[in-house]
């Protein structure tokens, strides 16, 4: 069982290592190559290029990568075509993997797209492009797959990866004890992003945030997660802008969720895992002014957050482009600490999206495979 495969960030490496170890039960003699990070290495991923190379967002921020970003896609379609794998995999990424879906699928190959583009959200029309790329969708939330129908568009309601890894009860004592923090220290976890584009962006004003809190509440502690990729941005922000009582840790997000009280994060899918931790959160996003404009213009929904978009309510603050002040992230972050009901509603509803989400994703995405496969 030979398949194509790209996850073209952290967080589509994190969900394409979870499904593979689904599919290594399955297909024990599984091969993948494509465009992947660790995760997707320890499972066996060839890696022709590293994810990092597919890390952009932003219209403005992706035009200065365009060249060498469409010269990857042109090599790796020719690649594939040449030798063709059972089947492609495109995760995420749907402007890298839905142009090359299509141009697979026109040469013959089965192609199934993992994580439906949020077409109820913003840019709907792409649902035409789904139709031309995907032989079947693999939906994480359950109300997509009646979306793709109405269009003709093979879907599969497979549940959240992350909602079968992340425990029901976080494990915050062990987290805290393997990050060296006491029981009763106050923890704010600052997640700014995995990609460099939105580092530079966001993490200057979450760690101004974050010496905002230092100063008003100097007990709290801080925990960092980052990447190897992204260190050669984040180290020179960090130098210009010191956080007392701030630990940076070599990745470990979910041990530094697990540990904290609230978190400072950069709205993606890291914030479906603070939420699946249960744990409160204040969203901000900046990115260039330009891609701010057209996106707001397409937005369909108030929300931008995607705890705040499955449960339809501003159930956690989102602080956006001119709104993420440090200040504002500050007040908002010590409003969590200081609530303790509020707190306790949180979980509550975190905990009903935990139980929605949690299926046994691995299994039913490798069956829709398989069935996507022998079609």
């Amino acid at each position: 069982m030979r398949l194509g495969m790209v996850a073209g960030e952290a967080s589509g490496d994190l969900l394409a290592g979870l499904l593979m170890g689904g599919m290594k039960a399955r297909w024990p003699d599984l091969q993948t190559v494509g465009i992947g990070g660790p995760r997707m290495a320890e499972h066996g991923l060839q890696a022709w290029w590293p994810h990092e190379k597919l890390a952009v967002r932003g219209y403005v921020e992706v035009l200065k990568h365009y060249r060498e970003i469409s010269g990857i896609r042109e090599q790796l379609a020719a690649r594939l075509l040449a030798d063709p794998p059972r089947a492609f995999i495109g995760v995420d990424a749907p402007d890298f993997n839905l142009g090359l879906e299509a141009r697979l699928k026109a040469g013959g190959i089965r192609t199934v797209h993992f994580v439906c583009p949020s077409i109820w959200a913003w840019r709907g029309s792409r649902v035409k492009k789904i139709v031309r790329s995907a032989d079947r969708v693999l939906c994480l939330f359950p109300f997509e797959p009646e979306l793709l129908q109405a269009h003709g568009v093979a879907a599969t309601y497979v549940g959240h990866p992350l909602a079968d890894a992340i425990p029901m009860e976080p494990p915050r004592a062990a987290a805290r004890r393997a990050l060296g923090l006491a029981e009763d220290d106050g923890v704010v976890a600052v997640l700014p992003g995995s990609r460099r584009s939105e580092i530079a962006y966001i993490a200057p004003v979450l760690l101004q945030a974050a010496a905002e809190l230092a100063r008003r509440r100097p007990s709290l502690r801080f925990v960092l997660p980052a990447v190897p990729a992204v260190r050669a941005v984040l180290d020179p922000l960090l130098a210009a802008q010191p956080v007392p009582s701030l630990r940076v840790l070599d990745g470990q997000s979910h041990a530094a969720l697990a540990a904290c009280d609230a978190t400072l994060i950069a709205s993606g899918t890291a914030t479906l895992e603070a939420a699946l931790f249960k744990r409160p959160m204040v969203i901000a996003y900046r990115m260039h002014g330009l891609t701010w404009a057209l996106m707001k213009r397409m937005a369909y929904q108030p929300w931008v957050g995607l705890p705040n978009i499955l449960c339809r309510d501003f159930v956690v603050p989102e602080l956006i482009q001119e709104r993420c002040t440090p200040s504002a992230l500050a007040d908002a972050t010590l409003t969590w600490l200081d609530d303790a009901p509020g707190r306790e509603r949180l979980v509550l509803r975190f905990t009903e999206l935990h139980h929605l989400l949690r299926r046994d994703t691995a299994r039913l995405a490798t069956d829709a495979l398989a069935q996507t496969i022998d079609a």
